[in-house]
């Protein structure tokens, strides 16, 4: 569990690292704008019982189907966005996700970011409205510890497009996800760009995404839509597989690069506050 006391303290470990580091942040520039009461529209935030329904954007809910309240600027830090893929098929590595995921949202809330958490699938789902403060620590972690596996499969471009209709105030997003979308990734992180948006890809893969060990005739099923083949992997089709994969992550690299986004691959064989101190020593969530 995330709540674990023994968790935590790794937790820990890890916000003074950053503390130490950075300065306790997870950027490099993290000045924005306060979203309250004021005149210039800046961002977007779920309605609650009690918040003013003359705020609604009906144009939103219109699209798709939330009810979201406008906010609007005053002085504060950026407000850090964890995007964590539940799909089914990060079933094998969802809880080492949660761990990256969890780190990440324990030192935004100990250096007083706001902090929002989003789950992916086949459309974006809020798991953490957006909130600050230390005392939100656990609450966080419950949240996301409780967070389920949804959807019948992954569409960042989706995702992105509701994403980008919800925060148009510039922060800081992170990807947390294995990159393996079936209609691929480009115009997904091209659209989280577009509010000027800082993006930091998290690819979390685990040794079967990275490997094919089957052999001989087996029937593979899809762990997201539940299409079922079958095929004869000789060990000529393994190796077509292993540099098929070993390509998209390498194209995956070459597009962050390209668009100037952060981007850090691991496996689930690494423990997670490795990846984590690895990150933090590179200049945190920096493209």
């Amino acid at each position: 569990m995330l709540t674990d006391p023994a968790f935590i303290r790794r937790l820990e470990s890890l916000y003074l690292l950053a503390r130490k580091i950075l300065g306790g942040s997870l950027q490099a520039d993290r000045r924005s704008t306060k979203k309250g009461a004021g005149i210039t529209f800046a961002d977007y935030a779920q309605y609650s019982l009690g918040d003013d329904y003359r705020s609604i954007d009906w144009r939103v809910y219109a699209k798709f189907e939330s009810l979201l309240i406008k906010l609007f600027e005053l002085e504060e830090d950026a407000t850090i966005y964890l995007l964590i893929d539940c799909s089914p098929s990060m079933a094998s590595k969802q809880q080492y996700a949660k761990e990256l995921t969890a780190a990440l949202g324990y030192i935004a809330l100990n250096t007083l970011d706001r902090l929002a958490v989003y789950g992916l699938a086949d459309k974006l789902r809020p798991l953490f409205d957006p909130t600050r403060g230390r005392n939100q620590v656990i609450p966080f972690l419950r949240s996301l510890d409780a967070a389920p596996s949804f959807g019948v499969d992954t569409d960042l471009t989706a995702c992105a497009r509701e994403f980008e209709a919800r925060h148009r105030r510039k922060g800081l997003v992170c990807v947390i996800s294995d990159f393996l979308f079936p209609g691929g990734y480009e115009e997904g992180l091209s659209r989280l760009q577009w509010h000027k948006h800082e993006v930091f890809c998290l690819q979390t893969l685990d040794d079967n995404d990275l490997k094919c060990a089957w052999k001989g005739d087996v029937t593979l099923e899809c762990v997201e839509t539940g299409a079922s083949q079958k095929v004869t992997v000789s060990p000529r089709e393994a190796k077509m597989y292993e540099e098929a994969v070993a390509e998209w992550n390498a194209g995956l690299q070459r597009t962050c690069a390209k668009r100037g986004l952060g981007f850090v691959s691991t496996t689930t064989e690494r423990p997670f506050d490795e990846v984590i101190q690895d990150l933090l020593r590179r200049g945190g969530l920096v493209g």
